[in-house]
């Protein structure tokens, strides 16, 4: 087959994209947002989102043009604008971030597929485990295979993945009770046991939404494989708008069928109860049908991108060259190895306790916004260093996503910040490695005082190890 064969176009891009963030969150969306804010609150928080998230896609889609020579994927933006340090610690939060997520993914296809067959019960038994790990390995099987069809199974799941999820949105338009909705529009902001206040309330939504977006980068991942440079823009964008559509009248619409009190109560998933609520018990089955198809699309998008992201920093001499192997179909075949290897071992300890798991989705979930600042951060440095005006679109676009970004830092907490340094500092050991078999300086002057800093911070972090654990 010829190499261009095996690139993909514009569908198989947002595919990926659409699969990667619309995993098994969207079925709980709902009861999340309710648990923190009222029906004004959520409509607003989502427009936040829209904004800086939509600000984030524009940057990428203006670099994907402005830098085509970046094609490694969204840590190379870190990597060209601020070091190979700064690079390297964003390609690995990225990397740990997406595989964790694969963890979950294993544990939540059984933990959905319990709903029908009770023996996989919560999704974390042994039969859980066993399945989980025979499906990781028929996706591994399947993937290595070629990317061509890798891309043309998520694309047909992501298809069908979305009918479910379609019937729910024209069900809870069509049983929209405007009075229920308006009822407490903005919440209880006088109940102190409540809410506090707007803000407080606002500040909860970013809480929601800061997660549910990771994915948008998904084309920019595979950009060097793309038919066409520009589809990585515009499946970028396509991808984000189709989403956040999504997302908000999933949300927002349900406060018209049922109370917020009445949605935070609910048990998972909770877009179960609220079709169940409209047409019965027939509404729960399609629901749980959903679930158990977005997640297999998730985990299928998701081994993609840690594949690639992590064959790229190999390129890019950030990871071993071992990952850079290709197999007969172009493949990063060792790349899927120890991505899907790493997955299989943090399976397994699910046999032995639950408790690593809290830990590693807390890290999965901090590592995540460094690239995306990043991304935001170049976007700016490389609209000074041209000859646009000071406050051109790029740069006002810029720093809409580095405000995003920094609001997303503040709103999660300082727990976040320590996890982040937690789990970035261990893989400054492969870092020193790497650099040190290619006969390459390590570290810059500038990237001593990074590292020494982290260093700190982990430290610090060591120390707060039980408190953040208990939080």
């Amino acid at each position: 087959m010829d190499n261009s064969e095996r690139k993909i176009g514009l569908l198989s891009l947002v595919g990926i994209i659409i699969s990667a963030i619309v995993g098994a969150g969207i079925f709980n969306l709902m009861k999340e947002m309710a648990s923190t804010a009222s029906a004004g609150i959520t409509i607003i928080g989502w427009i936040i989102a829209g904004i800086g998230m939509g600000s984030l896609a524009f940057c990428m889609e203006n670099l994907n043009r402005k830098r085509p020579d970046l094609d490694s994927g969204i840590f190379s933006y870190a990597q060209e604008g601020f070091g190979n340090y700064i690079g390297f610690n964003s390609v690995w939060g990225y990397w740990i971030s997406v595989i964790i997520g694969n963890v979950a993914f294993g544990t939540l296809l059984f933990s959905a597929l319990g709903y029908f067959f009770p023996i996989f019960g919560d999704g974390q038994n042994v039969a859980s485990i066993i399945g989980a790990s025979i499906v990781l390995w028929l996706l591994h099987f399947m993937i290595i295979r070629g990317l061509d069809k890798a891309t043309l199974l998520n694309t047909a799941v992501m298809i069908a993945k979305m009918i479910p999820i379609i019937i729910f949105i024209v069900c809870v338009i069509g049983a929209f009770n405007k009075d229920i909705f308006l009822n407490d529009f903005w919440g209880k902001v006088s109940d102190p046991n409540q809410y506090t206040n707007v803000f407080e309330q606002l500040k909860g939504t970013v809480l929601v939404t800061v997660w549910v977006f990771i994915g948008i980068e998904g084309a920019v991942v595979f950009s060097s494989r793309a038919k066409k440079r520009s589809d990585v823009g515009k499946a970028t964008l396509l991808g984000f708008a189709a989403v956040t559509l999504i997302y908000a009248t999933v949300t927002v619409f349900s406060y018209g069928v049922m109370s917020q009190q009445e949605l935070k109560s609910l048990p998972n998933p909770a877009m179960a109860y609220v079709l169940e609520k409209i047409i019965g018990k027939p509404g729960a089955v399609i629901v749980n049908l959903g679930v158990i198809i977005s997640i297999f699309g998730a985990w299928i998008a998701n081994t993609l991108l840690a594949e690639e992201v992590a064959y790229q920093a190999g390129i890019k001499r950030l990871f071993p060259k071992i990952f850079t192997k290709e197999n007969e179909n172009s493949m990063p075949i060792n790349s899927i190895i120890i991505t899907n290897l790493i997955v299989q071992v943090l399976l397994l300890t699910f046999l032995v306790t639950n408790e690593a798991y809290s830990l590693l989705s807390k890290l999965s979930s901090s590592t995540i916004l460094l690239p995306y600042t990043c991304v935001a951060l170049f976007q700016m440095k490389l609209n000074l260093k041209s000859k646009e005006k000071a406050l051109s679109k790029n740069m006002v676009v810029g720093i809409i996503a580095t405000i995003y970004m920094l609001w997303l830092v503040y709103a999660s907490g300082m727990m976040y910040v320590v996890l982040t340094i937690l789990a970035l500092c261990p893989g400054t050991i492969m870092y020193i490695y790497v650099k040190k078999k290619n006969s390459e300086k390590v570290f810059k002057p500038y990237e001593q005082v990074i590292f020494a800093f982290v260093i700190l911070l982990f430290l610090y972090g060591i120390v707060k190890f039980p408190v953040i654990m208990s939080m």
